[in-house]
Parts: structure tokens; C-alpha cells; sequence
């Protein structure tokens, strides 16, 4: 007989095939060097941390680029600007005052022409000959009225001598009269004949530019035509005409009485000077609409600078305020207590400074208070500073380290700042 195989064995074989990561003892000691290590790698890199953040905390902080100016002084002249237009003179469009044929042009499209210069002929033969039968129209009558005259004076003998009633000397003094008339008459017909003759010779009524011609020779034309035959523009002197504010009239008709005002008419942009002329004028009332009162300067034009119906930006200057603290107009910041700049010091650090602002005329600005002359204000760069801050002056040829002039020194590469991080 077989004896039978003890339990406890198979048990003890099949524990010995168990894998060794089923052991829990084995999981524990695996997560205690786990722990263990990033214990010691967090202890190592802690120390190299609290140093470099101790270092970035000593390091000194950058200077701020920035465009400084002197503030100066100087004469500050005070402006009046409105926008006006630009007026002829006179301008006139030239008509026919006789009907008839155009024969000859004598003017080029926008050529320069002189009072009496020939325009235009019309064909003269018509009026040449109501002029003849008013010549001879005329020499008839003379005759007659001689031939009335010598009757005249014998009716008045015979009438002296009683042989002759005194109807028939009255009869002739009445026919003496009538052809003296008639000879009045004639004069006048020739006097018309010949201001046709006149008109038929088209002439320029003042200096100026013509227009574009509006006929061709061989047309016929009529005194009642409406269109004319050209325009005539006077260009050399020319006006401007301009608002301003209401509120300034009576200080420019006290300037006024003083002496003249000198105008200067700039282009549409405030940034080309045109030509400069002098106060002509005010208007007599106010426009209630918009509270401006128009002005007149006029203007000499000897190289045409100014055209008709040309939009020009015309500055009066009023007066002139001496020895003012002048700066540029973009040092000027503003803030809820006023407007400040800021002011460059010895340790090239900048202050702070409230100041109190004047009139602004062509980028700069007066101060009345606050500023004192020789200050070097910041121009350019003021946004990123604060009072006290470090700035670095930088010429307006001057790189930056980057590569960049100093005036883009501070400002964002547009392309960099486009682009998604």
C-alpha cells in the first residue's frame, strides 16, 4: 500500500511558485526608496533656489531709454486758425454782346491774360454795313437840312416884305427843325453802328487766368446765350475767407486798430505754409448756426499758391507773448491732479513735476508755472517711468544694444508681439 502524501507539501510547492512582485513586504521597501531619493534630490536643489532667487532680488534694476529736451525761452506767438476757402476777386464770365459769327479765338485754355487783350472776334461785315447806310443816311439829311436853312432865310425877307403870309414862314421853320432832327437821328445810327463794330472785338475786362473755352470758332453766337465763351478768373491779388470763434472778435478788432494782422494759409494737413497775406476785413454779423464770424486776408499769390475754391487752413497771428518757458508738447503728461513732466536729474534719475500749461501752438506748448528754463524734460519714453526712476538718455541717432535706433528703444517688435507664444 501507498501512504498517502502529506497536505503541508503541495502547500509549500505552490508558495514557492509564487512571483516575487505578489509580496507585499517587497511594495513597501520599492516606496521607501522612492520617497527616500526625492526626499534628497528636493534637498539638493532647495539651496540653489533660495540663491538665485536672493541674487535676483539684489540685481539692480535697468535703466529706462528715453529722448530728453532743454526747456527754453523764447517767444510764444499766439494763433487764431480756421478753415477757410480760398475767394477770387473778381470773376467774371465773358458773353457776346452782338450776334454774329465767331471768326477768331485768341486766348488758350488756361493761359494768363491782360486787361484789353483780344479774346474773340465776331464777324464784323453786318454792322460795317448799317454803319454805311447810316453814313450816308446822314450826309442826305445834312444836305436837306442846308437846302432848309436857305429857305429859312428868304421866307423871312419875303415875310419882312409882307409878301409872304406868316403860315408859310412858320411851316418852314418847323421843316428846318425836323431835318435837324433827323440828322440827331442819323448821328445815333451811326453811334450804334460803330459800338457794334466795337463789340464784335471781344476784349478782357480785367487781368486774370482764363477758363476752358466753352465755343470754337465757326459757331454762332448771341448776346442771350448763357453759357459765354470763356471764364476770366482774377488770380494776382486773392482772398481767403475764414471762421473764428466769436469769443475772439473783439480782441482781433482792438489788434485791429492797431495796426495790420498777418494771415498765413497752410495746406489741408497743417503741415506745408502756402502763402502769407494780412487781415482785409470782418464780416458784419455773426452766424448764430455756429457762433463764428467770417474773416478776409488777403493775399499777394505772385506764384499762385493759392487757387480759387482751394481749402487752405488759414492762422492769424494775434499777438506774441515774450520770453516764455517753452517745451514740447509731448513731454506733457496728464494725470487726475493735472498735467506733470518729467524732469531729468544730476543722478540720472527723473522727478515728477506738476506744471501749468499756456497755449500750444505747432508741437510745443508754454508753461506758466512749474518749470524753469534749462530743465531737461522727457520727450519721448515717459510711459514706462515712475518718480525716481533710472533712465538712460539716448541720442536721436543712437542705437540700443538690440540694434534699434534709441526713438523705437522700449517699444514692442510688432512682428514679435503678433506672433502666438
Amino acid at each position: 500500500m501507498h501512504k498517502p502524501v502529506p497536505e503541508t507539501t503541495e502547500s509549500a510547492t505552490q508558495t514557492e511558485k509564487r512571483p516575487l512582485f505578489s509580496r507585499w513586504w517587497v511594495w513597501f521597501i520599492l516606496i521607501c526608496l522612492v520617497a527616500v531619493g526625492a526626499s534628497i534630490l528636493w534637498k539638493k536643489q532647495q539651496p540653489a533656489a533660495t540663491t538665485a532667487g536672493k541674487s535676483s532680488a539684489k540685481a539692480p534694476s535697468l535703466a529706462t531709454p528715453v529722448f530728453v529736451s532743454p526747456a527754453r525761452k523764447g517767444d510764444m506767438n499766439v494763433y487764431l486758425t480756421g478753415l477757410g476757402t480760398v475767394t477770387t476777386l473778381n470773376n467774371v464770365t465773358v458773353r457776346s454782346r452782338v450776334d454774329g459769327q465767331l471768326m477768331e479765338v485768341y486766348f488758350r485754355d488756361g493761359q494768363s491774360v491782360a486787361k484789353g487783350s483780344l479774346l474773340a472776334l465776331i464777324d464784323p461785315r453786318p454792322y460795317q454795313v448799317l454803319l454805311t447806310q447810316a453814313e450816308g443816311q446822314i450826309a442826305r439829311d445834312r444836305e436837306l437840312l442846308v437846302n432848309a436853312r436857305l429857305d429859312l432865310e428868304r421866307y423871312r425877307i419875303l415875310w419882312k416884305q409882307d409878301s409872304i403870309p406868316r403860315q408859310q414862314l412858320e411851316t418852314q421853320e418847323s421843316l428846318v427843325r425836323q431835318y435837324e432832327a433827323a440828322v440827331k437821328v442819323d448821328g445815333g445810327q451811326i453811334d450804334s453802328a460803330k459800338l457794334q463794330l466795337t463789340y464784335c472785338r471781344i476784349t478782357a475786362p480785367f487781368s486774370g487766368q482764363a477758363g476752358l473755352g466753352l465755343v470754337n470758332p465757326g459757331n454762332i453766337v448771341h448776346a442771350t446765350d448763357v453759357g459765354g465763351l470763356l471764364t476770366i478768373t482774377q488770380m494776382q491779388p486773392i482772398s481767403v475767407q475764414f471762421p473764428i470763434p466769436e469769443d475772439s472778435l473783439p480782441q482781433v478788432l482792438r489788434k485791429m486798430k492797431g495796426g495790420r494782422l498777418a494771415v498765413e494759409a497752410f495746406d489741408r494737413e497743417m503741415k506745408q505754409k502756402l502763402a502769407t497775406g494780412e487781415l482785409s476785413a470782418v464780416d458784419n454779423q455773426i452766424d448764430p448756426t455756429t457762433g463764428t464770424v467770417k474773416l478776409k486776408a488777403l493775399f499777394a499769390n505772385r506764384d499762385r499758391e493759392l487757387f480759387p475754391n482751394q481749402f487752405v487752413n488759414a492762422r492769424l497771428l494775434l499777438e506774441v507773448q515774450k520770453d516764455a518757458i517753452i517745451i514740447p508738447s509731448a513731454a506733457i503728461q496728464k494725470s487726475p491732479q493735472g498735467a506733470f513732466v518729467f524732469v531729468l536729474a544730476a543722478d540720472k534719475t527723473v522727478a515728477m513735476k506738476q506744471v501749468k500749461t499756456g497755449i500750444s501752438q505747432g508741437g510745443e506748448t508754454s508753461i506758466t508755472e512749474g518749470l524753469e528754463a534749462g530743465e531737461q524734460v522727457v520727450v519721448d519714453g515717459a510711459e514706462r517711468l515712475r518718480d525716481g526712476s533710472k533712465v538712460e538718455v539716448k541720442q536721436k541717432d543712437q542705437p540700443n544694444k538690440n540694434g534699434k535706433d534709441a526713438k523705437s528703444a522700449g517699444k514692442p517688435d510688432k512682428q514679435q508681439h503678433g506672433r502666438p507664444r
